[in-house]
């Protein structure tokens, strides 16, 4: 049956058991793999629980396949829409709109300049 199933192909499952270190998924009647904690979820986990339960229906991405052992390695976080990792950072910086609102660049100008004309009336 391991032949059915080969890395990096999306299948549907159920979980039939949960461990503290990963969850075990049925892909048919005679053929289960593991999802490991660290493939939960991007992010921390600190427990299965709180993100699946014994009966769940999930979609699963195949990571390996060991012909020798019959383990399958699976993932849930490898179909979730991707996530900034912590080496990411969005800056976001609005531009001036119609309503007055200036950026830290414009106010601090603004600031400099106010600050200067302040500094010469002294």
């Amino acid at each position: 049956m391991l032949d059915k199933y080969h890395r990096g192909t999306v299948v549907k499952g159920k979980v039939t058991g949960i461990q503290g270190y990963g969850a075990f998924v049925a892909l048919d009647e005679s053929t289960q793999g593991l999802v490991h904690i660290s493939e939960i979820t991007n992010g921390y986990v600190k427990d299965i629980r709180d993100f699946l339960k014994v009966g769940d229906e999930v979609q699963v991405k195949v990571l390996s396949v060991d012909e020798e052992s019959g383990k399958i390695s699976l993932s849930l976080k490898a179909i979730q829409e991707p996530s900034l990792s912590k080496r990411q950072t969005v800056l976001c910086v609005p531009k001036p709109d119609a309503a007055g609102f200036n950026t830290l660049r414009d106010k601090l100008t603004e600031w400099i300049e106010q600050s200067q004309e302040h500094n010469v009336v002294k």
